[in-house]
Formats: structure tokens, sequence, C-alpha cells
């Protein structure tokens, strides 16, 4: 798949998301075979007002190839600008952010607010396109409720005015992460652009991958959730899109030995006192669905130290006898 020059292969992508999709875990599941990363969202308010965290949050590795970095706002000018910091920073693409459905996103119009906004949510667009050199893309909801379905009319307007892709979540602002995903919502998307159309959610197995892009015409699979703990996805939903065949699931010593890897990064990133806390859930995500992982996860809500966390998880594969999860 194509986004402007870009070259996406494989077309499985991991999804933006507000503390998981740093720096780490970003270079995680490009190593597990996501074919792009995108950053966390980053307010563009915050960043035009030299928020710390923001530009923390723009951070790339060296050689961080292919990444997007996502930002969110619904001031055209204020995106424009955000837009060419991003460009900047070294992103090969820019993402706007019309989904998030958080409550203190979207009472300042941003997120998914713009998905009541066609016009606003267009100029925003066509302000970022005119500013960059980059592609641009835009994910989206199906719309704000189920019975203001903006989507089509809205994806149709945002490639007249440049955009090179869209991602489409395939619930709306109303459904939150509650309801099912209702994949039909891509395929009325797919129906109305020329451009590559993403989808995604409730990709959860390398069926539902294949699946999704049979039923709905998408280009690609973004997958969020279920590549908590479980990087290994991209590589499954990859390889079993090949040969129809299925990679066998992580061993014990693999999961330990990604939980570690995750940790010592996130620790070089952030420092100890930030990055434990934080680590807490991602650790207790890599257990799940092993015997005993109940236990083991409690203790991950009581880690303080990078010590602690590396002997939980010693701890845990002294004595893992391995069996496969519900998610393989």
């Amino acid at each position: 798949m194509r986004i402007g020059d870009l070259v996406i292969d494989p077309p499985v992508m991991l999804a933006p998301m507000a503390g998981v999709s740093n720096r780490a875990f970003r270079a995680i599941a490009r190593s597990q075979g996501a074919g792009l990363c995108i950053t966390e969202m980053i307010n563009a308010n915050a960043l035009l007002h030299q928020s710390a965290k923001s530009y923390w949050l723009m951070e790339l590795d060296p050689g961080e190839y292919p990444v997007g970095i996502q930002i969110a706002g619904s001031d055209p000018k204020a995106m424009a600008l955000a837009a060419k910091e991003a460009e900047g920073h070294g992103a090969q693409l820019v993402d706007i952010n019309m989904g998030c459905p958080v409550s203190k996103v979207v009472k300042n119009g941003d997120g998914s607010a713009l998905l009541k906004d066609l016009d606003r949510a267009t100029e925003v667009a066509a302000r970022v396109v005119e500013a960059v050199h980059l592609p641009v893309t835009v994910k989206i909801r199906a719309g704000w409720d189920n019975e203001s379905i903006t989507a089509p009319d809205l994806a149709a307007r945002l490639e007249q005015v440049g955009v090179k892709a869209l991602a489409i979540h395939a619930r709306t602002r109303a459904d939150q992460y509650m309801r099912p995903a209702n994949w039909s919502y891509i395929k009325m998307v797919k129906s109305r652009v020329s451009i590559p159309v993403i989808g995604n959610g409730d990709v959860e197995t390398p069926e539902d991958a294949v699946s999704m892009l049979q039923q709905t015409g998408a280009d690609a699979v973004m997958i969020g959730r279920a590549s908590f703990g479980d990087p290994w996805i991209f590589r499954r939903v990859t390889h079993f899109m090949r040969t129809g065949e299925h990679l066998p699931p992580p061993t014990a010593e693999e999961r330990s030995t990604l939980a570690r890897e995750h940790l010592d990064r996130m620790v070089a990133i952030k420092g100890e006192k930030v990055a434990i806390p934080e680590m807490r859930k991602q650790l207790s995500w890599y257990l799940k669905g092993t015997p005993q992982s109940s236990r083991y996860r409690a203790e991950c809500n009581k880690l303080t130290s990078y010590r602690q966390a590396h002997e939980l998880v010693d701890d845990w594969l002294a004595g893992a006898r391995y069996e496969p999860p519900s998610w393989t």
C-alpha cells in the first residue's frame, strides 16, 4: 500500500494510542512487523505553547521509519503550525486526529467533535495539507452517534483537499469502546474515496484482519488494543495474510524477553521514576493468560523500582508452564 510516496509493507499498522504508542512500544511493534507506527496524539495548542510533554511525545528513535506524528486540534492555523513542527521533527507523514472520543478532548471541539462540523474538519485538513510537504492522513470515527454517520461525506471532502489516506475506527463517538465495531462503516467510506482506507476496530486475530479486508475492501488494517502485551500480533497477522498459516504463539521465554526489553526502553527514555508506574499495566499485559497470571499482575501494580520489575519477570518465568492464551 502507498500513502503518497511512502510504501507501507506490510499493510498492518500500530494505532496511535495515548499512553501506549510511545517510542518504546513503537520500536517493539516495528521489531515484530508493524508496517507503520504513529505517535501518541499531540495537542496542537499545547505544542505551540512549547509544552515540554508535547515535544517529548514527538521524539523519534534514530532511523525510525516509517513513522507518522499525530496532531489534534480544531483551530486551522494552530494545526498548520503544529504540522510544520511535526515535519521538522522527522515525521514521514502527519496524521490528524478526528476520532478521539475522550470528553476533555471533545469539549474543546477537537477529536471526534469535528465529526459534527464537517466544514471546520475540512478546513483543518486543508490548512495542514498546505503547510507541509509530507503526506497528510486523517483518523476518524464513523460519526458522532448512530443517527449521524458522517464519515463517508467527510472522507470525500478530505480527499478533495489533498488528504492521502484515511483510517476509520468502525465505531461512533457515542459507542466509545463498548459496542462491537461495525465494519460496514469502513466499507461505506471505501466506496466514497479513491485514496487508501485503513480499517480499525476489533482486529484481535489474524482471521479478523483478513475478514476485515475481505468484507470492507480496506487497503490495510490498524491494530490497537489487541497489541497490548502482544506485539507479536503484527507478525502473526502478516504471516497469515501471506500464507494462510498460523505462526506458533510466543513462548514464555520470548514473552519475558520482550517484556524486559520494553521495560529497559521505557526506563532509558523516561527515567525510572516515571517509567515504572507506566510499566505496571504494560507488564501485566505481557503476563495475561498464563498460569498464576492474576497473582503476578496484582504484583505488577505494586512495583516501585526497576529492580523489582525485573525480579518479578524472572520469578514469573521461573515458574511458568506456558499455555497458549486466548488471543492465539
